[in-house]
């Protein structure tokens, strides 16, 4: 799975809000309530957010191997 958990501390850490999201830069209301539901993102949204917050893609998005295939020899 693949989650964008890290996304919301980078923002912290940038000081960069929701709003400003939206306000300053652009993004649509639809992309941030995506966002803050965890659901899936394109790679045109994980390029804008990294340039936005100045900071590489593993400070946005995070891969967390399923149960399933952990327990699989």
């Amino acid at each position: 799975m693949i989650t964008n958990a890290p996304l919301w501390e980078t923002m912290k850490k940038k000081k960069v809000t929701q709003y400003a999201l939206m306000e300053h830069h652009h993004v649509s209301r639809g992309t941030v309530q995506r966002l803050r539901k965890d659901m899936p993102m394109n790679t045109s949204t994980i390029d804008m957010l990294c340039k936005i917050l100045d900071c590489k893609v593993e400070e946005v998005i995070q891969y967390i191997p399923d149960e399933e295939e952990t327990a699989k020899p």
